[in-house]
Formats: structure tokens, sequence, C-alpha cells
């Protein structure tokens, strides 16, 4: 059976009040089932129903705290004035409204039903005893259902804090998850760019030259297909490791490196590899070489593989030139070629190339190379050392 109101309410909270409202009729039924004196007032039915009636209320004491404090007050100064029948040895009812209004009322209305309370107890008191022992009592347990009030609704606020901030936290651990997530997957879209856009496109380069070098140089179309088997070994053996990143862990299977990312010491190969189809390339260094943090290596080949791929896919050039130079607090590494010179920038190997960059707080530039001939790319970036430096 639905309770009227309940829309307003939790259902709990309405199972709360009613379960409340039979205790609270329970303890003031006890003076009418017990034995009683001959000399004291009878128990009748009047009185207990007038009893009852300041129980009532309290099932609504949440939605109305203070006309259901009201009421009650009402209902008991009826009983008091109107029957003889026995009393309570609390006034339970008036100390649960009286504790719901300092749960759930403003402070402007605590005030005033204090007061109210206040000026009730007195001539409730004189109609009884009288006694200043009873006085006391009755300003002490009203006293004690406000403070219990007043802790109750301290320990709700308290507690809907912490599931606010537990709710926000879980939020922001979601927010940051996604935003690990977006990044994880720009990164895997940049390597799988760099290794395939490289590898096909040398592929293509030496195909293509293939032909042409069997009628008139064979030796030279046996290097061809040799670089091109090379190269898609090189690509497999990349993507192999790429993958394993995101395979998962088996039973009893080691777990897939978490970092498969080239280092600066297989820059020769990939340079080779491009010379084998493609322009010829030159490699220096300048500065004080030194060792830097995985991640700066495997940020410094991709930038060299993609600025390469550029040369080979479009550039038409027959030599290029990459030197890296080692300053005090930074890097810089140097691409130029003498093909036919700036076309778009902002395909997305040039991207990728700025966001890798942006990613280790570096820029990255390109356009014309030297004295407008040819293309550059320029990228610095800061330099963190990982260990002490080397000698070249």
């Amino acid at each position: 059976m639905r309770i009227p109101g309940s829309r307003w309410l939790p259902r709990r909270a309405w199972a709360v009040d009613v379960a409340v409202a039979l205790l609270v009729q329970a303890a003031v039924t006890m003076p009418f089932v017990v034995p009683r004196s001959a000399e004291l007032p009878a128990a009748t039915w009047p009185s207990y129903g007038l009893t009852t009636l300041t129980v009532l209320p309290l099932v609504a004491r949440r939605r109305a705290p203070v006309t259901v404090l009201l009421l009650v007050l009402a209902a008991g100064a009826l009983y008091k004035f109107s029957v003889d029948g026995p009393g309570q040895p609390l006034p339970y009812t008036g100390l649960v409204a009286f504790y719901t209004v300092a749960e759930l009322s403003s402070p402007r209305r605590r005030a005033a039903v204090a007061a109210l309370v206040l000026a009730a107890v007195f001539p409730s008191v004189a109609k009884n005893t009288g006694e200043a022992r009873e006085l006391l009592f009755s300003l002490f347990v009203f006293a004690a259902a406000y403070a219990f009030g007043r802790f109750t609704h301290t320990r709700k606020a308290y507690i809907r804090a912490m599931e606010d901030r537990a709710r926000q936290r879980e939020e922001t651990h979601r927010i940051e998850a996604e935003q690990a997530a977006a990044r994880e997957r720009a990164r895997i879209a940049r390597e799988m760019h760099d290794i395939l856009s490289h590898a096909v496109s040398l592929m293509i380069v030496q195909a293509e030259a293939g032909p042409v070098a069997v009628r008139t140089a064979p030796e030279r179309a046996e290097a061809a297909f040799d670089a091109i088997s090379e190269t898609g070994r090189d690509a497999m053996m990349q993507l192999r490791r790429m993958l394993g990143v995101l395979r998962e862990e088996g039973p009893g299977q080691p777990p897939p490196p978490r970092s498969p990312q080239p280092v600066l010491a297989e820059l020769p190969g990939l340079l080779e590899r491009v010379r084998s189809g493609g322009p010829a390339v030159t490699y220096t260094t300048t500065g004080q070489p030194r060792p830097l943090p995985a991640d700066t290596e495997a940020t410094v080949y991709r930038i060299v593989q993609e600025a390469l791929t550029n040369v080979v896919k479009h550039a038409g050039a027959h030599r290029a030139r990459v030197e890296l130079g080692y300053a005090t607090t930074g890097l810089t590494i140097t691409v130029t070629d003498d093909g036919r010179g700036p076309g778009t920038t902002t395909g997305l190997g040039l991207a990728g190339i700025r966001e890798r960059a942006a990613a280790h707080g570096g820029t990255a530039l390109a356009g014309a190379g030297p004295g407008g001939e040819g293309f550059q790319v320029l990228v610095t970036l800061p330099l963190v050392t990982s260990g002490e430096g080397v000698g070249s």
C-alpha cells in the first residue's frame, strides 16, 4: 500500500517514520496496560484515544516538522486539560517532534520553536507536580532532544559531503582515464602511421626502381629486392612489438614489453634502409652527445623516420642530411633535402612531428631549406639527460 504523500520522500524514509510512530505508540500504551493502583486515574478508552492522537502526526514529521510539533503539543494539551488519564514517564511524542525540528528546520524556525517549547514546559510542569525536579528534568530532556537533532543534521551533512567528494573523485578518475586512453590511442596511431608510412614508402620506391635496374644493372635490382625484404621484415618486427603492448597477458605468459620504442642506436640502420632505395643520406652530430631518456630517444628516432619518409614520398630529392645538435639545454634535429621544396606543411606526418615535439615541451618548424632550396624540418627538444655525459 502506498503511503499518501510518499512522493515527497523516499519510500525508506516513510517506512522509518512509520516504525518510529509505532514504537512511540507502544511506549505510550504501556501505562494503559500495566496494573495500576486503585487511587490512580483510570485508563479509559477516551484517554487512550487522545494519547494515540498525539502519536499519529509523527508519520509526517519529516514533511512538515514544525506543523507536526504544533499538532503534538496541541493534542498533548487537550489530553492534559480534558481527561484525567494515566500520565507518561516521558513526553515521547514531543521529544521526537522537537528532535525532528532541530534536525530539519532552518535556524529561524528552530529558534522560534525552541522558545515555544520552553514556554510550554512551565505550565505543563505546574499542571502536573509543580516541582523543580520535574522542571529541570523536562528542560534537560528537551535540550537533549534538540542536541541530538543537531548532531544528526551535522552527521548527515558530513556523510553527504563525503559522498559528493567520492563521486567527484570517481568522475575525475573517469575523465582522467578517458583522457589517458585518448592520449594512448593518439600515440599508437602516430606509431602505426610512422611505421607503415615509412616502410610502405621505401618499398614502393624500391619496387619501382627494381624493373629498371633489372634491365640495366642486375646487381642493383638484387639489392633493391633485398632492401624491400629487409624493410618489410623491420616493419613487421616493429608492428609485432607494438601489438605486443596491446595484447593481454595470458596465464603463464611473460608480460609484453610496455615500451616497444626504438632507440638512437637503431638510427644508422634506418638511414641505411633509406639510402638503399632512395636519396643519399648523410648523418652528423654536433656538440657533446650524451645518454637520453628512452622516451626522448624514441621521439628523436620517430621524428627522423617521418621526416625521411616525407623526403622519399614527396620531395623527389637526391640527397638528404640528418643532423643532431647537442647543446647545454636542448637537442636540435635537422632534416634537410635538395628536393622540390615546400608543398603543404599540414599533412599527418608533419602534424605527428609537431605533436611529438610538443609532448616533450619542444617545437617543430617545417619549410624551405637554406637559401630557399629544398625542404627542411627543424625540431628543438629540451635536453634532459639520463646520466652523466659521455664523450663523442
